[in-house]
């Protein structure tokens, strides 16, 4: 009797924990069911997630248009290829045409004619009076919004655990391209670093940093008037380089002394060098010297050399009505302290009177040869003496005869190897 009761018991215990469990589980299922329900319901991000879906489909619609356009060009231009004969090329663009659309050819109208212009390239732009470069920036643009959604400026080309650079903001990677530039105005490294990739070439041609490169060379008044861009009016406006020195080289043949018994007579073959560094900033260094190149370009890198004999200054652009761009440049000796004269009661010495020692000099830009603005050709000469007692300047003129041979532009690397500052 009492075995019994207790089995009862038991039975109605494990009766309780079922109830319990099925009392769970209907609590969870209403929650679930009341959280399910919340989240059809219409909201705020409900109508973004509409938004987003909305346009990702209007993208890949407007993607799959742009697919098929082109491959009907394609396959028209392979229909004509084929008619002339040359089935080589047809089958090129049968398979180009194929792989873009692969049922293209029952979407083709057969009245219409390829547009030679458009085959391979449809998204060129159609306006002749714009330069290639610009045609081939809106290509590229068109082109990276074909290939997804959300617009990348490049992409890994093998899978890597680092972080690409292609993770980096816009912002970012136009900051980097600022200091690649640098404040030297290295624009041939950027013209270098548009061959990396599609979005590397549209971030190269960023009018803002031409913009800043312009106004660096001619002032914050220029304006790119009669230029279509910034990029134009920098490559084709007359200016100096900074990427390199300007260097003449000047020979003659001078008369010696004649020997003591008079049989003979001497000559002597000068040889000397002119060097003219600019600098983004207005600044100029100017040197004098028989050493050769190759020994004296490189001490001319930075502004802090210790050449005793360089003369620093400023230059400016002047563009007269006859359509010639000249540039003036004056040029001194850094000032040093003043000499102190020792005195003595036996030698009297008397100072020689202070005076500054400046030189003017004009120079026409032209080209030569294939670089541009690379020749300087001398105009004037002339040097300015003020003395600082009286006030007075004297001005000596020199004739600018064939001693003053041109200064021709050569690029020395090392002078943009490093960047102190970005554009």
């Amino acid at each position: 009797m009492a075995e019994s009761n207790m089995n009862s018991g038991g039975v109605a215990e494990e009766g309780e924990d079922e109830n319990t469990d099925d009392s769970h589980l209907q609590l969870e299922l209403s929650a679930f069911r009341a959280q399910w329900m919340s989240e059809l319901l219409p909201g705020p991000r409900y109508g973004e997630a509409k938004r987003r879906l909305l346009g990702a489909a209007d993208q890949k619609r407007r993607q799959e248009l742009a697919r098929e356009e082109e491959a009907r060009e394609l396959f028209l231009k392979a229909v004509e290829e084929e008619q002339s004969g040359a089935v080589y090329e047809a089958i090129k663009y049968y398979r180009r045409a194929m792989q873009l659309v692969p049922d293209i050819e029952f979407k083709i109208n057969y009245n219409r004619s390829p547009d030679p212009d458009r085959v391979g390239g449809t998204y060129l732009a159609e306006n002749e009076g714009d330069c290639e470069i610009d045609d081939l920036l809106a290509y590229f643009q068109h082109q990276l919004t074909l290939q997804s959604s959300t617009l990348k400026i490049c992409e890994h080309e093998v899978e890597t655990t680092q972080v690409h650079i292609s993770a980096l903001p816009t912002e970012v990677l136009m900051y980097i391209f600022r200091w690649v530039v640098s404040c030297d105005l290295d624009l041939r490294a950027l013209e270098q670093l548009s061959l990396v990739c599609r979005g590397f070439y549209i971030c190269a041609r960023d009018p803002e940093i031409w913009r800043l490169a312009c106004l660096k060379v001619w002032g914050r008044n220029c304006t790119k008037l009669p230029f279509s861009s910034w990029r134009e009016m920098f490559l084709e406006k007359p200016r100096v380089r900074f990427d390199g020195v300007y260097i003449s080289k000047t020979s003659y043949i001078r008369q010696g002394e004649e020997s003591l018994d008079g049989f003979y007579r001497a000559w002597h073959q000068v040889e000397y060098y002119r060097y003219l560094r600019f600098f983004p900033d207005g600044q100029v260094m100017m040197l004098t010297t028989p050493e050769d190149p190759l020994s004296t370009v490189p001490r001319l890198r930075s502004r802090s050399t210790r050449l005793e004999s360089v003369l620093f200054g400023h230059y400016r652009f002047s563009q007269d009505t006859d359509n010639q761009t000249k540039v003036y440049v004056v040029v001194a000796k850094r000032k040093e302290e003043k000499a102190e004269y020792q005195k003595s009661r036996f030698c009297r010495r008397n100072p020689v009177p202070e005076a500054e020692h400046s030189f003017h000099v004009g120079l026409q830009l032209s080209s030569g040869g294939r670089q541009r603005f690379n020749k300087l050709v001398w105009i004037h000469h002339s040097c300015h003496i003020t003395y600082r007692s009286t006030g007075e300047t004297v001005v000596t003129a020199f004739d600018v005869d064939k001693m003053y041979t041109p200064l021709f532009f050569a690029r020395v690397k090392s002078y943009t190897a490093f960047s102190d500052r970005p554009l």
